[in-house]
């Protein structure tokens, strides 16, 4: 996934909500993805786990 893709977001709550990655850092445990949500239109931090499928909290957009 890159910057400016379509993605949602698995969290606290019962559905996933939609955003848009503004930006990406790689680190060996995994993947750092700043996400624009409508409650935070300047992007919050997710991180998805390399090897975990628990640790996954970002996935692309299902059109």
């Amino acid at each position: 996934m890159n910057v400016n893709d379509r993605v949602t977001v698995k969290t606290d709550g019962a559905t996933r909500r939609e955003g848009v990655i503004l930006a990406v850092e790689m680190f060996q445990e995994g993947v750092m993805y700043l996400v624009a949500l409508d409650d935070y239109p300047d992007g919050i931090w997710f991180f998805n786990e390399l090897n975990s499928p628990e640790g996954v909290f970002v996935e692309p957009e299902r059109l």
